[in-house]
């Protein structure tokens, strides 16, 4: 089989320095240094910080990935070692450093100069850790050592496989997003969690310090200052008037927000929504700002050709971003993977909403009950039953659930997730409901879908279908929205830019552009279009982009080619959208 190398535009001119971008737009500080760049790396049997490395890898590149320089996976039983050196400028530090990492999947021990500083589990989510005491004053060695199971344990993965093919991918490990460091006064602010109150015409900042003094909250409309408040840890600022802007994917207006103390100053952004959802009428319905609003989607699972997990530029992230909004969609999947920071931050300033997936994880699938049954209609298996689910080991299940808990944590502030999916067609689902209790418990302010696709548990906001091989046939539910949370899959195979010239994965296979544009408009009038009057509140088309085998997307991998017709796409999703306005309570 001869895998092709395909290139994004961005990954055709990579420097040696990429992804140099402020990483995290929710929480700004102007102390930043960035450490992208160069790397030596070593991939060895032991658990020892080899005194040789096999080369250079440019970081935040995975070692699987071709922009990485090595193009090599890292097995279940070796270990991948990174190292640089850097100076700090002596203008740079205050009182304390952090060292600061996007996500490296997935275990991970951090050395400076020698000393271990950090131990982090979860490939997903970002951390921190304060290096100050490590430090020297000028030349340090920072060295990251990973481990990364795949497939093999219990560990959070997504769709990684050692055995890539059809819709399984390959996997990748290390090091996948920005690595930074800033300075910080010895008594500084954390984090902030910021909550928009549409009803009441406020926002309220929490802010988790290591003081005891009070802090200002000042509310900008761009560069214009409308409000302010004090107060310790938790204020609240109410807009004059009770006047403001809404946010929508239509008008994403976002206000800026400067938290500031006695020593430390960080800056932020909010928009002003509300997702709820509420019965209009005969049916239950996805609400924005208190009213009826059809989440027009597309599944979205950030694979790059060049990059895997990792977008090789900010710009590629605009391009998936900005060419489903021009295609008329006004929500995107993201599917079984957390992106970084600037992703949402583009989202919430472009205008499209997000339906965040957790990744899945746990031991090998018992793929009959599980992933075939619930096609000939056996699709409410009770959760409880770990064994089934591939959730047997309890320390599998206690570590999906802090990762999944740090994640709702610090995507909090992101204005544009309006939906959160903890388990995705039962791939590692354990007591669904109570996880679904769980995420109101920590956020009341958007919806939940439970179990998307199968085994619904009667849990969440959603009763969420999987259709693909038959018509949508739409069930009544009394308590949640129906939506329609992945469909369609259907695929031309673009030969010059397809990952595998020897597979196809998809779910209906047309041979040319011109049946291929047919088959989608056909679906769409047949499925969609009809439902949204009889209780549809939801569509999520499969999919964004080709993913290696995988060639249903409406891009291809590299992103070179639109294979839907954008006019006709735009003229389809017009009429989806005007049934979605259209709703009265």
């Amino acid at each position: 089989m001869s895998l092709r190398n395909l290139t994004t535009v961005w990954g055709e001119k990579i420097s040696n320095n990429p992804l140099q971008e402020y990483p995290r737009p929710q929480f700004v500080r102007n102390s930043y240094v960035n450490l992208n760049g160069l790397w030596d790396y070593a991939i060895t049997k032991f658990d020892v910080v080899p005194s040789v490395y096999d080369g250079k890898i440019r970081v935040p590149f995975s070692p699987e990935s071709s922009l990485s320089g090595v193009n090599r996976c890292l097995k279940a039983k070796e270990y991948l070692f990174y190292r640089v050196f850097f100076t700090l400028p002596k203008t740079f530090v205050k009182d304390l450093v952090l060292l600061n990492f996007g996500a490296v999947d997935s275990i991970c021990d951090v050395y400076v100069n020698g000393e271990p500083v950090c131990h982090h589990e979860g490939g997903y989510n970002s951390f921190s850790v304060d290096i100050t005491s490590a430090l020297r004053a000028e030349n340090n060695e920072l060295v990251v050592k990973v481990r990364d199971f795949t497939d093999k344990y219990f560990h959070t993965r997504g769709k990684q496989s050692t055995h890539r093919g059809g819709m399984w991918y390959t996997p990748q490990s290390g090091i996948w997003q920005t690595v930074w460091l800033e300075s910080v006064p010895a008594q500084y602010v954390s984090s902030i969690r910021v909550t928009p109150d549409y009803d009441k015409a406020q926002v309220t900042v929490e802010a988790e310090c290591n003081f005891d003094e009070p802090i200002t909250v000042k509310v900008l409309d761009g560069d214009r200052e409308i409000a302010q408040g004090d107060g310790k840890c938790v204020v609240t600022v109410a807009f004059p008037n009770g006047e403001f802007t809404p946010w929508t994917p239509e008008n994403p207006h976002l206000y800026n927000l400067k938290i500031i103390s006695r020593r430390d100053f960080v800056e932020s952004y909010f928009g002003m929504r509300k997702f709820s959802c509420e019965k209009v009428g005969k049916y239950y319905r996805l609400m924005l700002n208190n009213k009826p609003y059809f989440h027009n989607g597309l599944l979205d699972q950030g694979y790059y050709s060049d990059g895997l997990y990792t977008p090789p530029s900010d710009e590629a992230m605009i391009f998936d971003i900005q060419t489903a909004k021009n295609l008329g969609f006004n929500m995107l999947r993201k599917h079984i993977k957390v992106e970084p920071a600037r992703w949402y931050y583009h989202c919430d300033r472009l205008g499209m909403l997000v339906w965040q997936d957790m990744p899945s994880g746990g031991t090998r699938q018992h793929k009959l009950e599980t992933l075939y049954l619930p096609f000939v209609g056996l699709n409410k298996i009770k959760d409880s039953n770990y064994w089934l689910f591939s959730r047997k080991q309890e320390e599998g299940r206690n570590q999906f659930i802090d990762e999944y808990t740090e994640m709702l944590s610090q995507l909090y502030n992101c204005v544009s997730i309006a939906m959160w999916v903890p388990f995705n067609e039962g791939w590692g689902q354990f007591d669904a409901n109570s996880i679904a209790q769980l995420t109101k418990d920590l956020d009341d302010t958007r919806t939940v879908d439970h179990a998307s696709g199968w085994h619904d548990q009667g849990g969440g906001d959603v009763r969420s279908l999987h259709v693909y091989f038959k018509r949508v046939r739409l069930p009544r539910d009394k308590n949640r929205a129906v939506c329609l949370t992945e469909f369609g899959g259907y695929s031309f195979k673009d030969g010059e830019h397809s990952f595998n010239p020897d597979a196809t994965y998809s779910y209906k296979k047309f041979e040319t552009l011109e049946d291929f544009n047919n088959g989608v408009r056909q679906l769409y009038e047949r499925d969609v279009i009809d439902w949204i009057d009889k209780g549809l509140c939801a569509t999520v088309y499969t999919q964004l982009t080709d993913v290696e085998d995988e060639v249903n997307g409406l891009l291809t991998y590299d992103r070179k080619v639109l294979k839907i017709d954008a006019d006709m796409m735009r003229e389809i999703n017009g009429k989806v959208n005007l049934h979605g306005l259209e709703e009265k309570r």
